[in-house]
């Protein structure tokens, strides 16, 4: 199973972050699973990919020509996908995943969530999604996910499909067991 995770490109305020992206990492590895990332070497992404590298796992990064041109790419990775556009990134990490999980993050990670999750709502995919809510990172965004609901703007199944938890491995388990449906 090749799980991509989006994450920051920097490593945040709280080390607990680290902590989860790092067991994270070590967790993909363990289960003899992939990581499919962003490709970055900085913040919780080269964290991440260190952890599952050193773990044995196979990493895939993805990364536009013009983040690689800046140095940003990871060196060591298993593979290096190169593409030409941010869109380019997101389509190639969705096409080489079979889950996806969202750990803390800005403005991008939030994105990339937001978006793929939207593209399973429209059935563009049917993998299944979740976060890892690392040190509560995601409850306020998972309560006012809750709210959407209450007010008739999410269909309570739509919001189901975003898995949550704060422990890694019953993430894990619940990902694997809504693949497998």
């Amino acid at each position: 199973m090749q799980i991509c995770v989006y994450l920051g490109s920097r490593e945040g305020k709280d080390p607990r972050f680290v902590e989860a992206t790092e067991a994270l990492g070590a967790a993909i590895a363990a289960r003899g699973w992939g990581l499919v990332y962003g490709g970055a070497r900085n913040g919780l992404m080269g964290r991440l990919a260190n952890a599952c590298l050193a773990g044995g796992g196979e990493v895939i990064g993805v990364m536009p020509e013009h983040l690689v041109q800046r140095e940003v790419s990871h060196q060591h990775l298993t593979r290096l996908i190169r593409v030409d556009s941010m869109h380019e990134r997101k389509a190639a990490m969705a096409a080489h995943a079979d889950a996806f999980i969202a750990l803390p993050g800005g403005i991008g990670t939030l994105e990339e969530l937001f978006e793929i999750w939207t593209w399973r709502y429209l059935d563009l995919h049917d993998k299944p999604l979740g976060v890892l809510n690392a040190a509560d990172f995601y409850t306020p965004l998972l309560t006012f996910l809750d709210t959407t609901v209450e007010y008739g703007f999410l269909d309570p199944g739509t919001r189901r499909t975003l898995i949550a938890d704060t422990n890694i491995e019953p993430l894990l388990d619940r990902l694997a067991q809504s693949q497998q449906r």
